[in-house]
């Protein structure tokens, strides 16, 4: 495909979602309880809810990651992600445990984190399969040594699963792909193995049984208010989603954040992610509210835009594509979940 057949797609993508989004409302306040925020995330996704973790420590309390690494493992280089950080080899290995403490101990000395004790009262899910051809079980194995050089041994659950590729590891979705594949939607099943309930459930404590189909609404919302500048700068979609349950109108609600993977997002696979992931159906019996943010792609420049910004498979920002403070809580994508988050906290009547 030509640069300038993908630029006029990208364009086309872009109004698209505007024309969305247009009908869209603005998140509601929901008084939703952030004591217990929790996030999780797949491949980019992953990268993205751990930066989000560490950079919001304080207030992160537990993270559940499928196929990532450690925090800012790509260190703002795309080589660096293309290699260590997916394919790792001894000459180019995964970040070493000081590396990680390094870059992390720097960025919050300069206050563009926050403090890493934050993270001491965490609880951490990790998963890795072992046909993952995308992000290779070493790099895994480089974010559970930062984690166990941070939390008890209690705190954590490394789930390794020989026969699964890279994908979300779903009950769910009743189309669900065999479990050693790697391809759209990037949404397998494994037996019995419900990573989304695992993982809240670890992170989240004894659960009520999931709720199937699940009690509450499923809803489009318009991203751009949380974002500083233009969405499509930001390679965030102008909607994301949010899971309401049907008993959370009154306020009181958990919220876990969930993000999605690369060609994951609603542009590429429709709702597949957001309904058929499985959070869903747990989310409805435990009172918790489930955000799933959206990226879009972008092969440079695109309908409304002047800043060039190369991300064409709509992943997150976890080598600097929107800038060097990716990472941060300045961050344009970090920065914007932050403030969906905060909608979600306003008191509900507040919406009213």
């Amino acid at each position: 495909m030509s640069v300038r057949l993908r630029h006029l797609l990208s364009f086309a993508a872009t109004a698209g979602f505007c024309a969305l989004a247009a009908a869209n409302p603005p998140l509601p306040g929901l008084g939703a309880d952030l004591k217990t925020l929790t996030v999780s995330g797949i491949s980019s996704g992953g990268h993205m809810a751990v930066q989000f973790q560490v950079a919001h420590s304080s207030l992160v309390r537990g993270v559940g990651i499928l196929a990532a690494g450690p925090y800012d493992c790509a260190a703002g280089s795309v080589s660096r992600a293309l290699r260590n950080c997916m394919a790792p080899t001894p000459a180019d290995p995964p970040p070493t445990l000081q590396e990680t403490r390094d870059s992390i101990r720097r960025l919050a000395e300069a206050r563009r984190i926050d403090a890493p004790e934050g993270l001491i009262d965490d609880r951490v899910w990790l998963f890795s399969g072992g046909k993952d051809t995308v992000v290779a079980p070493a790099v895994m194995d480089a974010l559970d040594t930062f984690y166990r050089s941070v939390l008890p041994a209690g705190a954590i659950r490394y789930v390794k699963d020989p026969q699964a590729g890279h994908a979300m590891i779903s009950v769910a979705d009743p189309a669900a792909l065999a479990c050693p594949t790697t391809e759209s939607p990037f949404i397998n099943r494994c037996g019995n193995l419900d990573a989304a309930g695992e993982l809240l459930q670890h992170l989240l404590g004894p659960l009520h049984p999931r709720s199937a189909p699940p009690a509450g609404r499923l809803q489009p919302f318009d991203q751009r208010p949380y974002v500083n500048g233009r969405a499509i700068d930001a390679s965030l979609a102008d909607s994301g989603f949010v899971f309401i349950p049907e008993n959370c109108a009154a306020g009181g609600c958990g919220v876990h954040v969930a993000f999605h993977g690369c060609l994951q997002n609603a542009g590429e696979i429709g709702p597949r992610f957001v309904q058929g992931a499985g959070y869903n159906e747990w989310a409805a019996s435990n009172r918790l509210i489930v955000l799933y943010p959206q990226t879009v792609r972008r092969y440079g420049l695109a309908l409304g835009s002047w800043r060039w910004v190369l991300n064409p498979k709509g992943c997150w920002d976890w080598w600097g594509y929107t800038g060097a403070d990716y990472p941060t809580r300045d961050g344009a994508q970090i920065r914007a979940i932050r403030a969906m988050v905060d909608a979600l906290a306003r008191p509900v009547a507040a919406a009213k």
